[in-house]
């Protein structure tokens, strides 16, 4: 089983659209593409060019990469996002293509996905609908063009705008909440040599075909895969605000009642699909087990989408194992071992394109939708190919002056710059790349060195294995290249400075660079993740953590004051500067780092303590401690206004601070004077002259700080919530030797069913045959008895708020553990998360809370 092969099938089957086209990928579509590498390949099948949906430019159609120069008719778009949300930027991409008679759409929701999703203006028959409505949309909007062209130039219309709502013939609406089309670059219809006419001068009409596909898949390697994190599927809410919810981007408390039919979020109706399709185009026959309640709902959605037509043919069988990440929210919060978590836990990642808007007529969406963090983490590389000597310098600007300036194969002169201008407009007077124009790498899972996939091979080892396995990849690089490397390696162990070392080595001819990208941009996301301020933060919350869970197996009093204390040292710490502060490479955390530790700390105690209703797993005097430790670090870093649960409170936060410093620093400076003479009357007077306002003064700071605490008691009622979250399944076995002492649900859930033990709360949907039998030949005898996950040759796990590198290698440990190693084990996610991910989820501006 291979997901990665599997996504290029389905790219190749859309290959007559492809061909002489100019393809269009929103943000979603690029992120899965990018994953995939297979922008050689829409190359490969004939495209004309690809380019980004959301930032269309009228120069998309003279560009091309074939031999043929003619300008191209067709147009496809590849969009991860329901029509109805991306029909503003397909309605501006027409309108800038001005030549374009052909349009394909190819979206990775269904029509029934359209259909189900409450949000969506389109019926059953949703890809009919909208071809006619965009049809209808791009023919006024010609018409609007045509009129404001006819306008003298002094009383010319208003340009014509796409409005940002959905917008179905609505091109008139007026306001702010528009988006500007930049007509005045937009050559008319009417004014195009050789160009059909428009609809009304009986011309051509513009021909849309909507095609479905599903295959919009961030795959980490061939058997691990996350959803894009700005399409539909990634972004719509698991739960919604009720008691049992935490977060919109993860499923309720799982009570034991799934959700009833006309209360399923969208994100499970979307999931389901999602699965449905991913199963049919791999050609699997389906046997689901789930965990949580939701799960049990996306579960039983899928049953009720197989049919009596697929009894018949035949299909591999596997087993689809959906699990709630609300079941386990500990793992994804702890800082575990593993190097593609630190990854994409320290390297920047691309801005949001499409999530963040604040027209008016998004809002609606914005608020009903999960803003995930991108996949696309953009890898630093112009300061480690740079070179301090001018010479080397030059060279590299050789190398990327193409890409820089354009290129222009029918004139050579072009060829010939200015590299010292270029240099000054790389570097600037700084000596420092511009930040437009830097050279930022990625991480792709199909760049390989002899048939090794890099990022499968380090998603199955721990932080120091997978470091040294990319060393040894450099190492060989090195040797095939014959590139002599001037320093002395230390065997066992790896450092940043030796990374970069050979690197930089790799990097130095152009034809080396080219052939050796894929590990060159591997190691430079190695060598930032082992950066020592980095490292040390890191370890610190493991140390932290280990201390939590170590203390958590004694008594609730050492973890009430072990948390107390984590809380107190964060007070050190300001929340802003903890990536700058020198502090921080001490081992020192933020405030927002020791909450992030309370909640797992509220976990633990959960899980090893009883609670009593809903007062939670501390007695009052120990909770009190803590919430006046997070009151008195809140007071002495207002930064930390910038949390959520504190909103209303910055202001009057940080005037407190400031006048407390201002009153400390007068307390100074009188201390140090020399003791003056006062006449008696200037005496008499003194004491009393600022005795109201320090009252007012006085009143006010006892005001904020009871306010702050009523904040601080909502925030523990929610910790009370997430110490309730129970795990009832047991590892079957401990490892002494491992620095990590829990393991993760996956791992346990893995464990038993692949030695054929029960797993509490685990629950069967039946196929269409089996409740075939059920109903009817059981009657003859003909029953069939439950099946087991364990049987199964091909299992797919699925976990519903997404997965983490740790999760990824302990799924492989289970299985290689197991006594079923030749099991072919798929595990995907809605998102890859990182610690400060769950935060954002649960404390940040994704929570309920």
């Amino acid at each position: 089983m291979d997901v990665i092969r599997c996504c290029f099938d389905s790219i190749r089957q859309i290959s007559d659209d492809i061909k002489d086209a100019v393809i269009y990928l929103d943000a979603g579509s690029t992120e899965s593409f990018q994953f995939l590498d297979a922008f050689p390949l829409l190359l490969e099948l004939g495209a004309r060019a690809v380019c980004s949906l959301e930032n269309a430019s009228a120069l998309d159609e003279v560009v091309h990469w074939q031999s043929n120069p003619e300008p191209g008719e067709k147009v496809v778009v590849i969009t991860s996002r329901l029509l109805s949300d991306a029909h503003r930027y397909v309605l501006r991409c027409l309108s800038t293509l001005q030549r374009i008679r052909h349009c394909t759409i190819c979206t990775s929701i269904s029509e029934m996905g359209h259909s189900a999703y409450p949000d969506s203006p389109l019926g059953p028959d949703a890809f009919r609908e909208y071809e006619s409505l965009l049809v209808l949309d791009y023919e006024e909007l010609i018409k609007k063009n045509q009129l404001n062209s006819s306008e003298p130039d002094g009383k010319k219309l208003k340009e014509t705008s796409v409005p940002e709502d959905e917008g179905w013939s609505q091109l008139a609406s007026s306001g702010d909440n528009t988006y500007d089309l930049q007509t005045s670059s937009i050559t008319m219809v009417s004014d195009i040599d050789g160009f059909p006419g428009t609809p009304s001068d009986g011309g051509q009409k513009l021909v849309v075909n909507v095609h479905h596909f599903p295959l919009l898949l961030c795959p980490l390697s061939p058997r691990v895969f996350v959803l894009p994190s700005e399409g539909s599927v990634a972004e719509a809410h698991l739960s919604v605000e009720h008691e049992n919810s935490i977060s919109p981007g993860l499923p309720s408390i799982s009570i034991g009642t799934p959700a009833d039919s006309d209360d399923v979020p969208p994100g499970a109706t979307l999931t389901a699909q999602l699965l449905y399709h991913l199963a049919t185009k791999m050609d699997l026959k389906l046997e689901i087990f789930s965990l949580g309640d939701l799960s049990k709902t996306v579960g039983r959605l899928l049953m009720d989408m197989s049919s009596l037509y697929d009894v018949g043919r035949r299909k591999r069988s596997a087993g689809l194992l959906l699990i709630d990440r609300t079941l386990d929210l500990l793992t994804p919060c702890c800082h575990g071992d593993s190097l593609v978590d630190r990854m994409f836990s320290f390297l920047p990642r691309k801005e949001l394109t499409t999530s963040v808007s604040h027209v008016k007529g998004f809002q609606r969406q914005v608020k009903g939708s999960v803003l995930r963090p991108s996949l696309d983490v953009q890898i630093p590389l112009d300061e480690i190919l740079r070179e301090e000597s001018s010479e080397n310098i030059f060279l590299l600007l050789e190398s990327i002056e193409a890409f820089l300036n354009g290129w222009d194969s029918g004139n050579s002169a072009s060829q010939i710059v200015d590299l010292t201008n270029l240099s000054q407009k790389l570097y600037g007077e700084t000596g420092q790349y511009s930040k437009s124009e830097r050279i930022i790498g990625s991480l792709v899972s199909t760049d390989n060195f002899h048939g090794t996939k890099y990022l499968e091979a380090i998603l199955e080892r721990r932080t120091k294995d997978g470091s040294v396995l990319i060393k040894k990849w450099l190492q060989e690089c090195l040797r095939k290249e014959k590139i002599p490397l001037n320093m002395k390696l230390r065997p066992g162990s790896v450092s940043k400075s030796e990374l970069l070392s050979m690197v930089k080595a790799l990097s130095k001819s152009q034809s080396s660079l080219l052939r050796n990208k894929g590990i060159i941009q591997l190691a430079a996301a190695a060598s930032n993740a082992l950066d020592e301020l980095h490292s040390a933060r890191w370890e610190a919350f493991s140390s932290a953590e280990m201390i939590l869970n170590v203390n958590a197996g004694d008594t609730s009093q050492s973890l009430a004051a072990q948390i107390s204390d984590l809380i107190n040292k964060s007070a050190l710490v300001g929340f802003q500067d903890v990536k700058k502060s020198k502090a921080s490479s001490e081992g020192l955390l933020s405030l927002q780092d020791a909450l992030l530790l309370t909640v797992i700390g509220y976990i633990l105690a959960g899980e090893n303590f009883p609670t009593s209703g809903s007062l939670g797993p501390f007695s009052w005097q120990e909770e009190h401690f803590m919430q006046e430790a997070i009151v008195d670090a809140i007071i002495e870093n207002p930064t930390v206004a910038k949390l959520k649960f504190l909103r209303g409170l910055t202001e009057e936060l940080e005037a407190n601070f400031s006048k407390r410093n201002s009153e400390e620093k007068k307390e100074d400076s009188s201390s140090q004077l020399e003791t003056a003479d006062f006449d008696d009357d200037q005496w008499e007077s003194w004491g009393d002259e600022d005795t109201d306002e320090t009252k007012e003064q006085a009143y006010g700071d006892m005001q904020l700080k009871l306010e702050l605490r009523d904040r601080v008691e909502s925030l523990f009622k929610f910790l009370h919530k997430l110490s309730s979250l129970k795990n009832d399944i047991p590892a079957e076995t401990k490892f002494n030797d491992d620095p990590y002492l829990n393991k993760g649900l996956i791992y346990k859930t893995l464990t038993r069913v692949l030695a054929k033990y029960d797993v509490p709360g685990l629950e069967y949907h039946s196929s269409t045959v089996g409740r075939l039998f059920k109903s009817g030949f059981g009657r003859f005898g003909l029953g069939q008895a439950k099946p087991s996950l364990a049987d199964q040759d091909v299992i797919l796990v699925f976990v519903i708020g997404g997965i983490n590198g740790v999760e990824v290698r302990e799924a492989h440990e289970a299985l290689s553990q197991s006594s079923r190693p030749d099991v072919e084990l798929i595990l995907g996610g809605t998102t890859l998360l990182t610690p400060d991910n769950m935060f954002d989820l649960l404390l940040g501006d994704s929570s309920f809370f």
